[in-house]
């Protein structure tokens, strides 16, 4: 198993959590460049609404805690392709690579027209190549989806 499969296993374990923590099924982390885990979070729903994302909570805290320089060096691992808000906050912070699990299309398929995740056609390639500096993306893991469908069943 390569270590972005383990590391997007970790991110359906967060994922998994935050739906028994009564949130949105969907988990993110931050890595450095050697795998090491700095930063977790599953989406907050619950007490932050619409905008409590997982790889927004990640991207803001790894703001916060590590500088720019650092975090180019950095991925963002998530088990479902951000969103628009996401990748730009994925931006903003500094992050240097992304590795998302499922993409927003079939995530779009699992919610429908849930209005707690209307999703938006708008994929994260697009949102972070309109930006003036690179991040490297890779994803979607077709191997890895129906572990990360798993964890979205009969939730939406």
């Amino acid at each position: 198993m390569t270590r972005d499969h383990a590391l997007l296993l970790e991110t359906v374990k967060l994922a998994e959590q935050s739906r028994a923590d009564g949130n949105h099924p969907f988990g993110a982390l931050l890595a450095d460049a050697e795998g090491a885990v700095l930063l977790t979070s599953g989406n907050t729903h619950a007490t932050d609404g619409g905008t409590g994302h997982a790889e927004l909570n990640v991207a803001r805290a790894a703001a916060a805690k590590y500088p720019p320089e650092f975090l180019e060096s950095c991925t963002l691992y998530t088990s479902v392709e951000p969103c628009s808000m996401c990748s730009g906050g994925l931006y903003w912070a500094g992050i240097g690579r992304l590795v998302y699990g499922m993409s927003e299309v079939r995530l779009a398929e699992l919610t429908g027209d849930n209005p707690e995740n209307l999703t938006m056609s708008l994929p994260c390639r697009q949102v972070l190549g309109a930006g003036q500096r690179e991040i490297a993306v890779e994803g979607p893991f077709a191997d890895l989806e129906d572990a990360i469908v798993h964890a979205h069943r009969d939730f939406w």
